[in-house]
């Protein structure tokens, strides 16, 4: 589904997506070019409408922007108001986030046997974008500012069939390392 409400800006984003998918290879190498894509469109004020930077009060909110006609990328703008988060989870495929407004923080896990192993914490400042390629990629996203913090994520594939692009939800208990 491409939607028409793609701003001039943004239809040259999926532009460019659709050119750093096309070059192929690995999901790591496909990802890392598209996140060096996105990271060049990020400072663009007039990326996202009024409507696509609308908040929900009660949870982080999905704007799906754009999905590729061969379901094989989709496009996505999360709107984060203050203390939202994800539930820790992994993706069905390879994943970019890139930081439009505010930062997000990311917090990434090891599963060892029943429990969760936190690893990391990423902070992700405005016009910064990364990814992610299963396995391995279980973490937690979240907006830990005082501000709306609103992402940019890509992921490779169709989110319109899907619904969402995680592939697994992890409710194991948490421990040290």
């Amino acid at each position: 589904m491409t939607h028409s409400l793609l701003s001039p800006t943004a239809t040259l984003l999926v532009g460019s997506l659709r050119a750093a998918i096309a070059g192929g290879g690995d999901d790591a190498a496909v990802a890392a070019r598209v996140s060096r894509t996105l990271e060049g469109h990020l400072t663009d004020p007039f990326l996202l409408s009024a409507t696509q930077r609308e908040p929900d009060p009660n949870a982080y909110r999905q704007h799906v922007l754009h999905v590729e006609p061969d379901g094989s990328f989709s496009v996505v703008a999360l709107v984060w108001l203050p203390g939202q988060e994800t539930c820790i989870h992994d993706h069905v495929s390879w994943c970019v986030v890139g930081t439009y407004v505010g930062e997000e923080e990311e917090t990434t896990y090891r599963l060892r046997g029943d429990r969760l192993i936190p690893l990391r914490v990423n902070k992700t400042p405005e016009g910064v974008a990364s990814y992610l390629v299963p396995p391995g990629d279980i973490h937690k996203v979240c907006n830990n500012s005082s501000s709306v913090a609103i992402s940019i994520h890509v992921y490779g594939a169709d989110v319109s069939i899907l619904g969402t692009s995680i592939r697994r939800r992890y409710d194991q208990p948490v421990s040290g390392r």
